[in-house]
């Protein structure tokens, strides 16, 4: 404590000048390059909001049957399929429709957008030992930080609104892809790699051939890490103005509406457990059939 008590003013003005510094250059930047980034986001923008108006337009038995047909081709379980129904009715009922397609609607996009962003870090990291060494930092940080912290420049660049919720949705949920995406590949078996030098592969065949589909089952086990982490963001993207499940729990928290909260609130864990069986068991398949290959 006497360090604290003793520090000199001097010192104490330093470090003000320094903040003060920080935030105008931050300032500086956000006014020059800020228009620009939104434009460059636009089309992101686009998308997003053409995804959720045909969410919201499609009539909610084909939406339904969608999202059974693609929670069989993934699960191959009666039982989740018929959970994933029974959940989307029973939100439907209950007057949660809308938000939930706008929730899906972001997760599903920022889902692809880790998956496309993540996957090809991750390989760049189990390619390059000091690339690993430079990003295996940045993931902890983008972990670790609190997520309120790095929504103070999202909106300062971008402002309020879906693109910002979109991009602190990703910096919060991509770590995991990328890390399992490097694990994967590092714990591809060093026989099959000399194998695969012996027959005259490429580092592009010996990639996509060997390498990405044996390490398939750590990347879907990243896929399902990142939703849920995605999930989790839902409440905190409506800070900023990202609609959907998110919108009534924050409201629900400001006027003490516990039903409103509780109804919401168990709408993200059902899509949190629709998300998770059906990327677990779909892992879990291709666990399976790499065994299934390695026995034959």
């Amino acid at each position: 404590m006497e360090f604290f008590t003793e520090f000199p003013e001097m010192g104490r003005e330093q470090l003000r000048d320094l903040k003060k510094a920080i935030d105008a250059g931050f300032r500086d930047f956000s006014r020059t390059y800020g228009e620009g980034m939104e434009d460059f986001f636009n089309p992101l923008l686009q998308f997003l909001i053409w995804f959720e108006k045909l969410l919201l337009a499609t009539p909610w038995p084909i939406v339904i049957g969608v999202i059974a047909a693609l929670t069989w081709f993934g699960a191959r379980s009666w039982k989740i399929t018929l959970g994933s129904v029974i959940a989307f009715l029973v939100i439907g009922y209950l007057g949660m429709w809308e938000d939930t397609m706008a929730t899906l609607a972001i997760i599903s996009v920022a889902t692809i957008l880790c998956i496309v962003v993540g996957i090809p870090i991750g390989v760049l990291m189990a390619r390059y030992d000091r690339a690993q060494a430079a990003i295996t930092p940045v993931l902890d940080v983008m972990q670790t930080i609190p997520s309120f912290v790095y929504l103070i420049p999202v909106v300062m660049l971008l402002g309020i609104g879906k693109v910002p919720g979109l991009i602190a949705v990703c910096i919060y949920a991509i770590p995991p892809i990328v890390r399992l995406t490097n694990l994967g590949i590092r714990l591809v078996d060093k026989e099959v790699l000399e194998a695969a030098d012996a027959f005259g592969a490429n580092y592009r065949q010996r990639l996509f051939g060997v390498q990405i589909p044996l390490a398939l089952p750590n990347i879907f086990a990243g896929v399902n890490q990142t939703i849920m982490m995605a999930l989790g963001m839902v409440v905190i993207a409506s800070m900023i103005g990202v609609k959907g499940l998110g919108v009534p729990v924050l409201r629900a928290i400001s006027n003490q509406y516990l039903a409103l909260g509780l109804m919401n609130g168990l709408a993200i864990v059902a899509l949190a457990i629709i998300f998770d069986r059906v990327s677990q068991t779909y892992g879990k398949r291709l666990q399976a059939h790499r065994m299934d290959g390695k026995n034959g």
